[in-house]
């Protein structure tokens, strides 16, 4: 998970009326022996860590504000989460889900509390840089493990419909951004119709994380394995390139346009020296995988646009006075960014 900070304004939780789902993971606190951090890093769903004396619990909840229709499902991700725990061991355990009567005004559930190693930006800045193919290899394995997972077999399969996956992701994101949207960008429509007139034919299906990335793990203190993959809100069993390609998406290198660099925060780790390249890294994936991965700039393509909708979902909410998050002000332009790079991706 993400580094810890004071609670924002506006984000908190109430501790006494909380304390009775506590208790029940927890039994024998008070609701003073509890306290509460949030996880800073975030653009989406909101995220916190209580702790008390010898127990940590992390609570997660969907952001303030109107939401899209579908999105931030609490209760999905919770389902998701719970069907994954016999299949992956990175995948945290859930403990209580509170979705009808939540004394939050919103749906939430609690989960276990993972500790490892981030690596971000300062993290590397502290260690050699050879580290960097190392900590790719273990991503691109650990990606290629959770897309072995065998979903008829796990509680998953009664939840999705993988077949025409691709071809309900690009209308579904094509309307979310038209409804979504804070004005024309340039080249939109034709990006939207592109993805719609080139959607690859369907093959197999596997569970996908579909936001796999490295500040969404965490890593056992000797670098040689995951200690646990977070942020589970988008999984769920479709078309494992485009799995792939999010993962890409998030894959920024020195020489890459400065929108990937710094659209969402803090520089990319993987822009630091000692990381291998988008493409080397995709190599590392189809070693670990054996999958074919040469035709790939669709998904590459999608997955730009998909982050450009966020960033133009996050931009309706602090536009509307739903969030006051200062990191927030910039996402129109970020928005009109992203979809140049996605247009020019389609020749990758």
């Amino acid at each position: 998970m993400d580094e810890l900070i004071p609670v924002r304004a506006g984000e908190e939780l109430p501790l006494a009326v909380l304390h009775p789902y506590l208790n029940r993971i927890v039994p024998g606190t008070a609701p003073a022996d509890w306290e509460v951090r949030q996880y800073g890093a975030g653009h989406s769903n909101l995220t916190y860590l209580l702790r008390a004396p010898g127990a940590k619990v992390v609570l997660r909840r969907p952001p303030l504000g109107r939401l899209a229709p579908r999105a931030h499902d609490m209760a999905r991700e919770y389902r998701i989460l719970e069907g994954l725990s016999a299949y992956y061991p990175y995948a945290p355990r859930v403990y209580w889900l509170e979705a009808e009567s939540s004394p939050l005004g919103a749906p939430f559930f609690l989960m276990e509390a993972r500790e490892g190693v981030l690596v971000d930006e300062a993290w590397m800045q502290a260690h050699p840089s050879e580290c960097g193919a190392g900590l790719a290899g273990v991503l691109a394995e650990r990606l290629a493990d959770l897309h072995r997972i065998p979903w008829r077999e796990t509680p998953l399969a009664q939840m999705v419909k993988p077949d025409g996956f691709m071809r309900r992701q690009a209308e579904g994101w094509a309307s979310r951004y038209q409804t979504t949207k804070a004005e024309d960008v340039p080249g939109d429509r034709e990006l939207c119709q592109w993805l719609l007139d080139h959607v690859p034919e369907w093959g197999e299906a596997s569970v996908i994380h579909y936001d796999f990335k490295f500040n969404n793990v965490l890593f056992r203190p000797d670098l040689t394995d995951l200690a646990g993959v977070f942020d589970w809100e988008m999984a769920t069993v479709g078309d494992p390139m485009a799995d792939v390609g999010v993962a890409m998406s998030y894959w920024v290198e020195g020489d890459d346009p400065p929108i990937l660099k710094s659209a969402l925060g803090e520089k990319p780790v993987t822009a630091t020296p000692g990381f291998p390249g988008r493409r080397e890294w995709l190599e590392m994936y189809a070693k670990a995988s054996g999958r074919d991965v040469h035709d790939f700039s669709y998904y590459l393509t999608f997955a730009y646009f998909k982050l450009a909708v966020i960033v133009a979902q996050i931009y309706a909410r602090y536009r509307h006075g739903q969030t006051q998050d200062p990191r927030f002000q910039h996402f129109g332009a970020a928005c009109r960014d992203l979809v140049a790079v996605a247009l020019s991706a389609r020749s990758v």
